[in-house]
């Protein structure tokens, strides 16, 4: 798949260019400003409906469509000779004369279409940036003020950074909650980002997942598959922590959610590597009944935040974004075992996420 690189390696940032196209901004908008103020009176108060539609039907572009139609009636004729020429048409032989004319004068009229072609894009390409690259232009519209580059940056903007920082807190808030349809949902992203994408026989096992929770639109599914996605992107030990609080201590209802689970995942052939140690960590959860899951092993500390630290920089959510992407994640280590006994109840770590 393309990313942004390939779009940048083919459209080479230029601060001139972007000077250039913020001028014909500035005099668009003046041209505007001008028409709206002196001439747009003058026609509205001039100009019926009626004429409109006349001018319309009687435009270039238009009227010629309208000339070779069936409402005009010296086009009958044609019609009729049309079809007597369709009964009568014979495949001419490849030796004939006319044929080879024929092609001459095709790939003539294409080759001077094509010069023409090129000749109006130069053209037109120099007098753009010998008009709007113009310092004289370019002052009089008022980009000559400053040496920053006239285009915005939205991605870098102070209000933009305070949205992702709320944004980020609210589903670090949220992540421990759900039901079971989130719980399975959360499941099947944590098993899919160890890989590669799904394909359409997964996919048609989530439209039957998605029609089996009560007519679930498809608005909803999306929003509920976007936080789950973050959650996991954000936090994935924690996201993972918290799925058995999610889901009931009926073993009916875990065995629902980890059939659909499993169907979901092995649609396309029985999934191997790392997608199968997650699958069998899902199956360990889901099968639990109403018994926690181990504890796990806690995260490095270099990798820990600590407690009222800020909220991660808009560069972090980009790598975050771009590990998604196209990035395997980093291994999780391995859940810590207990010894055989009394089931393992919810360990501290657990709570704490």
């Amino acid at each position: 798949p393309r990313r942004m690189s390939d779009i940048r390696a083919i459209v080479q940032p230029s601060a001139e260019n972007e000077r250039r196209f913020a001028t014909v901004r500035h005099v668009s908008e003046t041209n505007v400003g001008l028409y709206r103020t002196f001439l747009q009176p003058f026609i509205k108060a001039t100009v019926t409906e009626q004429s409109a539609e006349w001018m319309k039907k009687l435009s270039p572009s238009g009227l010629d469509y309208e000339i070779f139609s069936e409402r005009n009636p010296l086009m009958r004729q044609v019609e009729v000779l049309a079809e007597q020429v369709r009964a009568q048409r014979r495949q001419a032989s490849p030796d004939n004369p006319f044929v080879k004319w024929q092609q001459t004068m095709s790939e003539g009229i294409v080759a001077a279409l094509d010069g023409w072609r090129d000749l109006r894009d130069a053209t037109l390409e120099q007098l753009f940036i010998a008009t709007y690259g113009s310092p004289l232009m370019q002052a009089m519209a008022g980009q000559r003020a400053t040496d920053q580059s006239p285009r915005r940056r939205p991605g870098g903007e102070p209000e933009r950074v305070a949205f992702i920082e709320q944004r980020i807190g609210e589903l670090k808030a949220r992540i421990g909650e759900g039901g079971p349809r989130e719980a399975a949902i959360r499941c099947l992203v944590y098993i899919g980002m160890a890989g590669p994408g799904v394909d359409e026989r997964a996919f048609n096992e989530l439209l039957e997942i998605r029609a089996g929770n009560s007519g679930m639109k498809l608005e909803e599914f999306k929003h509920v598959l976007r936080e789950q996605y973050f959650a996991l992107l954000l936090d994935r030990d924690a996201a993972v922590a918290a799925i058995p609080k999610m889901l009931p201590a009926d073993p009916a209802v875990r065995a629902k959610v980890l059939d659909a689970i499993q169907r979901t995942v092995n649609a396309a052939g029985k999934v191997t590597g790392e997608r199968a140690k997650r699958l069998a960590e899902v199956e360990s959860i889901c099968g639990a009944g109403s018994k926690l899951p181990a504890k796990r092993a806690p995260a490095p500390r270099a990798a820990a935040r600590k407690p009222g630290a800020a909220p991660a920089a808009v560069s972090e959510v980009a790598a975050m974004l771009k590990a998604a992407a196209g990035q395997k994640p980093a291994a999780r280590p391995a859940p810590a075992t207990k010894p055989a006994g009394k089931p393992a109840g919810p360990s501290k770590s657990s709570k704490r996420n």
